[in-house]
């Protein structure tokens, strides 16, 4: 899922209480669990099963969670990623974010599925199975990296890399391109390293698809080719630490219909996008990604 999901998601329970430690490392993901104090500072303040506004109603609550989604659905099937941005920032506004991480997690996989199966000749399969192969190898040292380096400090080199990186790709009249997938492999693994440390995989993959110059079209499809079997993995993550629960069950399913109108309504957004134009939106998502992340790095 392009991109951050939650890199501040403890291990809890369906009802909001910190739950079994986990005995794999697997489930140490950013995407799962955190540290104590994290852990601590959540379950305070989501205590409440369903929602963090409890004198809403259970209805307006459905509203407000199905309207972000359909927002955060169609920026992904627009331009093939940053959903991330909207989709678990807003919705933990509203619902704890044990709750909210999985239904955006439940929602990325149901994007990436319909557009393959729309726009499946669109996907560069080589460069989709080279991104997938080595983030896998990427992600362990991910792990590591959590547990030995400051977040904070990554999170403002990556912020620094994107920004710098957007801006020439602008401003330059003489562009550095790849003519092939030989260096696949290093944005992928690049991309598993970040995932694996701070759920933050889909940067890396963005800059790749731009350097490839690939067409709006080939760019949607071929991001949900490795967005796919990324957010698969994520959620089994979910499942095992009992994330998965009836009540995101429910909202996934109360905003479904939304989805397919947002998926549709995206797909005839991307199809109209060309060239110059496509280049100045994804640039810009890469810029305000670049800016939240070191929002984030000066905070922490």
């Amino acid at each position: 899922m392009g991109n951050a999901i939650s890199s501040q998601l403890p291990a809890l329970s369906s009802h909001g209480r910190p739950g079994p430690k986990p005995a794999s490392p697997l489930l140490r993901h950013p995407a799962v669990i955190r540290d104590n104090a994290v852990l601590s500072t959540l379950t305070a303040k989501h205590h409440h099963p369903v929602a963090n506004h409890p004198d809403l109603s259970p209805i307006w609550i459905a509203v407000l969670v199905i309207a972000v989604l359909f927002v955060a659905t169609l920026i992904r099937s627009a331009f093939g990623f940053g959903e991330a941005l909207v989709a678990v920032p807003l919705l933990a506004l509203i619902i704890p974010v044990n709750v909210a991480a999985p239904v955006a997690v439940l929602t990325s996989i149901t994007v990436a599925a319909i557009v393959l199966a729309q726009d499946w000749s669109e996907v560069h399969v080589r460069s989709a199975g080279r991104l997938v192969i080595s983030t896998l190898f990427g992600i362990p040292l991910g792990l590591l990296l959590l547990t030995r380096v400051a977040e904070p400090v990554v999170k403002a080199a990556l912020a620094v890399v994107i920004i710098a990186f957007s801006l020439y790709s602008l401003s330059s009249t003489r562009k550095f391109v790849l003519k092939n997938d030989g260096t696949a492999w290093l944005f992928g693994f690049v991309a598993g390293i970040l995932g694996g440390a701070y759920g933050m995989n889909g940067p890396p993959l963005v800059v790749y698809g731009t350097l490839r110059e690939w067409s709006p079209q080939n760019f949607r499809a071929t991001l949900q080719g490795y967005f796919l079997p990324a957010s698969v993995m994520v959620m089994i993550g979910y499942w095992a630490s009992g994330l998965w629960t009836q009540t995101v069950t429910r909202y996934y399913l109360l905003s479904l219909p939304v989805m397919f109108i947002a998926i549709f309504a995206g797909r005839f957004i991307n199809r109209r996008m060309h060239g110059r134009q496509f280049i100045l939106y994804v640039h810009g998502g890469l810029t305000v990604i670049g800016v939240t992340l070191l929002i984030q790095a000066l905070r922490g």
